[in-house]
C-alpha cells in the first residue's frame, strides 16, 4: 500500500476510534434502556417519584431511550448510592433516584459509605421543600395536642423509624437535640409501615413528609387520623401548618438550632436524581438538560398532581450547591450529629 494511503487509512482508523469513543448522546441512547435504580422500598412516595420519572423523563433525552426502573433497598439508600459510585457503568446508561440523606450521609464520613458526593453527576430535584414540610406526627387519639405536652406524660411517646432513613435521624434529632420525651423504635421497613403500626397500636407517631403522607394516605390527612405537633425542613411555618411550629422554633439552645440547620439541608434537595461520576460530558449534559425539560412540561406536570407528587423542581447545578454547602459545616457540628444519629447508638 503506498505511503500516502496508509496514511489516509490510520488517519481514517483514528477518526473512527475517535468517534466511537465519542458517539454523540442521540447516537448512544438511540434503541438503548436505561435502567433507574430506586434506592427505596417500593409503595412510598419516593417510589411513586422516581417511576413517574421513568416513564416520562425517556422522552427528552436525545435517541428517546426506554427507562426500566428497578428498587435497590439497603441502609437508606446507601447499597443503591454505593452501587452507582462504584459498580454502575459510567456510560449514562444507569442513574438512580436516591434518598434525600444519602448525600449528607457521606459527608458525615460514615464507614459504610462508599462514594464521594460532591463527585457524583446530580441531575436534579423535583422538589426544594419550599412546599412542603417534614412534621412529628401523632395518632389522632393521641394524648399530645401540642410538642409541649410530649413531655408532660408520663410515658415516652413511641415514634415508628426506617433504619438510615430521614424519619429516623429526624426521630433521634428530636429526641436527642430538642429534648422530647420519645423512645423511638426502628426496623420498618417505609412510612406506609409505620403508619399500619399506628393503626394498630404498636407505635403512637412518625415523622414523615406532608407531601408523603397526602399522596399515600389522604385520608389520613383530610380526617385527621394523625396530628402534626412540630415540623422540620423549614426555616418558617408552612402555611397548611401555620399552628405547628418549626423545629428551629421550639429549639431552646443555639447549638440545638445549629444542629436541626444542619440535619435539615438534605430536604433542600428532597427529591435526589443522580448519575455515575465521570460521564462523557455530553451524555451527562443530556441527562441534565432532559430533567430540567421533562420537570417544566405540562404532561408531567398533570401527572405528578395525579400521583400526588409534589413539585418545586431544581437542577444538578443547584443541587451541587446546596451540597457543597453541607459539605463546609464545622465538624464539630457533624460530630455532634453523629453522635446524636449514630445507629449504633
Amino acid at each position: 500500500m503506498p505511503l500516502r494511503a496508509v496514511g489516509v487509512f490510520v488517519l481514517a482508523s483514528l477518526a473512527f476510534s475517535h468517534s466511537a469513543r465519542a458517539q454523540p448522546a442521540e447516537d448512544f441512547y438511540k434503541g438503548k434502556t436505561i435502567s433507574l435504580i430506586l434506592g427505596f422500598a417500593a409503595g412510598g412516595l419516593n417510589d411513586i417519584a422516581g417511576r413517574l420519572v421513568g416513564q416520562h423523563l425517556g422522552r427528552f433525552i436525545p435517541g428517546n431511550p426506554r427507562i426500566v426502573a428497578q428498587n435497590m433497598m439497603g441502609a437508606g439508600g446507601l447499597v443503591a448510592a454505593n452501587h452507582l459510585y462504584n459498580v454502575a457503568a459510567r456510560d449514562g446508561a444507569v442513574i438512580a433516584a436516591l434518598d434525600r440523606n444519602t448525600a449528607q450521609t457521606g459527608i458525615r464520613g460514615m464507614a459504610n459509605v462508599k462514594f464521594d458526593p460532591l463527585l457524583l453527576t446530580w441531575l436534579g430535584s423535583l422538589s426544594d421543600y419550599s412546599t412542603d414540610a417534614y412534621p412529628l406526627w401523632v395518632a389522632g387519639s393521641h394524648p399530645a395536642k401540642t410538642i409541649a405536652d410530649i413531655n408532660r406524660l408520663p410515658v415516652p411517646t413511641r415514634l415508628g423509624a426506617v433504619g438510615g432513613g430521614s424519619n429516623m435521624l429526624v426521630a433521634l434529632l428530636a429526641k436527642e437535640a430538642l429534648g422530647l420525651n420519645l423512645q423511638v423504635i426502628r426496623g420498618y421497613t417505609g412510612g406506609p409501615a409505620i403508619l399500619l403500626a399506628i393503626e394498630r397500636g404498636e407505635v403512637d407517631g412518625v415523622t414523615l413528609g406532608l407531601s408523603a403522607v397526602i399522596a399515600e394516605h389522604p385520608q389520613k390527612w383530610e380526617n385527621k387520623e394523625i396530628r402534626p405537633l412540630l415540623q422540620f425542613g423549614r426555616a418558617t411555618r408552612l402555611e397548611p401548618l401555620a399552628n405547628v411550629p418549626t423545629a428551629r422554633e421550639f429549639a431552646a439552645t443555639k447549638e440545638a438550632r445549629t444542629l436541626v440547620e444542619f440535619a435539615e439541608l438534605p430536604f433542600l434537595v428532597s427529591q435526589p436524581f443522580v448519575a455515575p461520576p465521570n460521564l462523557p460530558a455530553d451524555r451527562a449534559a443530556a441527562l441534565q438538560q432532559a430533567f430540567v425539560r421533562m420537570v417544566h412540561d405540562s404532561a408531567f406536570a398533570e401527572d405528578a398532581k395525579r400521583r400526588r407528587v409534589e413539585l418545586s423542581p431544581m437542577n444538578g447545578q443547584a443541587m451541587l450547591a446546596v451540597i457543597g454547602r453541607a459539605a463546609s459545616t464545622p465538624k464539630t457540628v457533624i460530630d455532634k450529629f453523629n453522635a446524636i444519629v449514630d445507629p449504633q447508638n
